[in-house]
């Protein structure tokens, strides 16, 4: 590895939101917003939080709006300026800091996670990288740390691939890559095999792999000599079983909440908690629950 600082993240948001139709027939699911900011949107603040100053993003037919919004809107800049509108100015000035290079490559089949985490090969190169999916909304708990800064102190650490765990029903193993793994350190453990939404009755663990990866560039050979596994797709899963066999993967459990933003009930969870908590509405909010009358 030509360094082994973690710069690059790799953003896969070619995926069709077939589960939130036809919200997403002509918007991308990564475009929903969480009360006034979209899905990508906090998965990249999370990623330069955590240092990361090249944002790559994998996307697809219909996710131009994705481009346009990390984009600079001079006309709508312009305007918020002659009237005034300083606050909010500011809030569309930051959504891209001047530190952050963002790239866009084209996955021109949805070819599976796997797939489009190997069309980032040639600009992630010969460095380690994150994965974030922006689906998994991920909020710190009071430590304040945001789970990729915790999952990049602990590649600073171990200078191992780092998978996001958490520990699911077993009614619900079906829905995840679920790892099984041996004691390693504080939070973590050597993953000794992997594999992808296995049934309840045969499940190594409950232990799942959600939506944050620090991967080391050798996964990429992995991937690359795939063939289609569950679904017909590409699975990243896949890559990382054959991973395990050449340097150690650890499964981290982060300090913070997951929201599945990619299931209805998990989205109006989060809008529901982050409103809760958002600086402008949370005690508007939080009184108009309080004397909504039970269904």
């Amino acid at each position: 590895m030509s360094t082994s600082r973690i710069r690059k993240a790799v953003f896969p948001v070619a995926g069709m939101g077939s589960r939130f139709l036809p919200a997403t027939k002509a918007s991308p699911k990564e475009m929903l917003p969480v009360v006034d900011k979209p899905l990508i949107q906090y998965a990249v603040e999370e990623a330069a939080a955590a240092g990361i100053t090249e944002m790559i993003f994998i996307t697809g037919r219909g996710k131009r709006s994705i481009e346009d919004h990390f984009d600079k809107a001079y006309e709508l800049e312009a305007e918020l300026s002659a009237r005034g509108k300083t606050a909010v100015l500011e809030a569309v000035k930051s959504i891209v800091p001047k530190s952050i290079n963002c790239v866009y490559i084209r996955q021109a089949e949805p070819l599976g996670l796997g797939h489009a985490v190997l069309c980032a090969r040639s600009v992630v190169g010969d460095e380690p990288f994150a994965v974030l999916l922006a689906d998994d909304l991920m909020q710190a708990s009071q430590t304040g740390t945001p789970v990729l800064a915790q999952m990049v102190e602990q590649f600073e650490k171990h200078r191992a691939s780092i998978l996001a765990v958490m520990e699911v029903e077993r009614s619900e193993t079906g829905s995840y890559g679920i790892v099984s793994g041996a004691p390693w350190g504080e939070r973590t453990e050597r993953v000794t095999g992997i594999v992808e939404k296995p049934k309840p009755e045969v499940a190594p663990s409950t232990l799942a792999v959600v939506g944050r990866y620090v991967l080391t560039p050798l996964v990429f050979s992995h991937l690359a000599n795939l063939k289609p596994g569950a679904g017909g797709e590409l699975q990243l899963t896949d890559g990382l079983a054959r991973l395990i066999t050449d340097e150690p993967v650890l499964a981290y459990r982060f300090d913070g909440k997951r929201y599945d933003c990619g299931s209805k009930i998990g989205y109006l969870q989060a809008t529901v908690e982050l409103a809760l908590t958002h600086p402008e509405v949370s005690a508007d909010f939080a009184q108009y629950l309080s004397k909504r009358p039970a269904a």
